[in-house]
């Protein structure tokens, strides 16, 4: 089928803003023109894209369908342009990373800062999601390279990793409120405490999931939340003991002690993962050069 790839890129921008109005701002035509294209295009899909009606703008399922298509191919051709703009130097261009939040604070951002003193004419763009999430961000497009936790469920067989770091995950109290220190706890034994650890779409969830069901037990969070830094605060003032990565919790503690553990978990590696199929842009491989242990 032969369809003229303005009209696609006219969708796309409606699709995202859900808006006719913003889109004609975004691609500086005029409304009228964005709802023309999206009328022929409808037509020569034969399908319905948007259910539109005086408040707002709609996806039907069909055009979700075609979002999740067009979307990938949109970011790979503004990659492509990019690339070509920056004539392989690095004297300009866009740097995009995808990063969980506790990787960046307490891992990125030394790289950060030295990438930016070394190249300041390359925008850097940083978009935080889950490690999760992440890995769709490298499925469609929307990133250069991510740095997550692995092992990482959402990682595909097309997208290539690099170990740059290892760490373990621990779990820590507060001994006034959970007299544990000196002692070694199984998990079946935690099980019967409050456990403080992240949302369920996180790696480090998936990875405490996997090790109670390997020892056959369940595992009920007291509390679930988004960020290893308050889980840290709560396990400081008594709420529960929380599952936390050991680099995140901060030197000579004098409130957090760790939890000895009669199992030994496994260590996990932090890794840079990109897609092999998709040429890599200068920003990106010098970037990617640097990471390591510091």
């Amino acid at each position: 089928m032969d369809i003229n790839y303005e009209l696609y890129k006219v969708f796309y921008h409606v699709a995202t803003t859900l808006s006719f109005s913003e889109a004609s701002k975004q691609l500086f035509i005029s409304q009228s023109a964005v709802s023309q294209s999206i009328k022929v295009l409808e037509k020569k899909l034969n399908q319905t894209l948007f259910v539109r009606s005086t408040k707002k703008v709609q996806l039907t399922p069909e055009g979700d369908i075609l979002l999740k298509h067009i979307e990938p191919a949109i970011n790979l051709i503004q990659k492509g342009e990019n690339q070509l703009l920056e004539a392989n130097t690095l004297n300009g261009g866009q740097l995009r990373i995808g990063a969980s939040d506790t990787i960046c604070r307490y891992y990125l951002v030394p790289y950060l800062n030295r990438f930016h003193k070394t190249y300041p004419n390359v925008h850097i763009k940083v978009t935080n999601q889950t490690s999760i999430e992440c890995a769709h961000l490298l499925e469609t497009g929307q990133v250069d390279f991510i740095i997550t936790n692995y092992p990482n469920s959402g990682l595909l067989s097309s997208q290539s990793t690099r170990v740059i770091n290892e760490f373990s995950d621990v779990f820590v109290a507060n001994q006034e409120y959970f007299p544990l220190k000196g002692q070694t706890v199984s998990l079946q034994t935690l099980q019967t405490y409050p456990i403080l650890m992240l949302e369920r779409k996180s790696t480090t969830s998936e990875f405490l999931h996997h090790m109670f069901q390997k020892e056959q037990l369940d595992l009920v969070p007291e509390i679930e939340l988004s960020s290893n830094d308050l889980l840290i605060d709560l396990a400081r003032i008594g709420l529960g003991i929380a599952f936390v990565p050991d680099f995140c919790i901060p030197e000579n503690d004098k409130d957090l002690f760790q939890v000895r553990l009669s199992e030994k978990l496994p260590t996990r590696q932090m890794v840079v993962a990109y897609n092999e199929n998709i040429p890599v842009s200068q920003a990106s491989k010098q970037f990617m050069d640097m990471l390591g242990p510091l």
